[in-house]
């Protein structure tokens, strides 16, 4: 099974804004932002393992193919990597990479990050 389309997926969730928005709208949770296991929110696991077909379907119409099962595969090795229960070694294995090969530069802004989700949780609002 191969990972890497899920994983270029994912990773452009980190840059592209109207994505994000995406995905947090069809999610119902987090930044909209899964480009790395630091940057998927456990909330936003458990929705994409609610919604992957509608995932799947989003992605595909951005030309990415992949099946359910190949993204919750990739969900799943992030949320193991979160919870300390796979070593980097097990983690790149499982996503098919090099060892030590980075998935994604863990978090391009943490300001920004801590920003945005401080205000949605707390304020229940977005900033620019």
């Amino acid at each position: 099974m191969t990972t890497q389309t899920v994983l270029q997926f994912m990773q452009k969730t980190a840059d592209n804004n109207a994505l994000q928005q995406q995905l947090e709208q069809l999610l119902g949770c987090g930044d909209g932002d899964i480009s790395s296991s630091v940057n998927l929110d456990p909330e936003e696991s458990l929705a994409i393992s609610q919604r992957a077909p509608k995932i799947t379907e989003l992605a595909a119409s951005m030309g990415y193919q992949f099946s359910n099962d190949e993204l919750l595969s990739v969900v799943d090795a992030f949320k193991q990597h979160q919870n300390g229960t796979i070593s980097d070694a097990a983690f790149a294995n499982l996503l098919g990479i090099a060892p030590g090969e980075s998935v994604r530069p863990a978090v391009n802004n943490n300001v920004k990050r801590l920003a945005n989700y401080l205000s949605k949780t707390y304020l229940g609002v977005t900033l620019s």
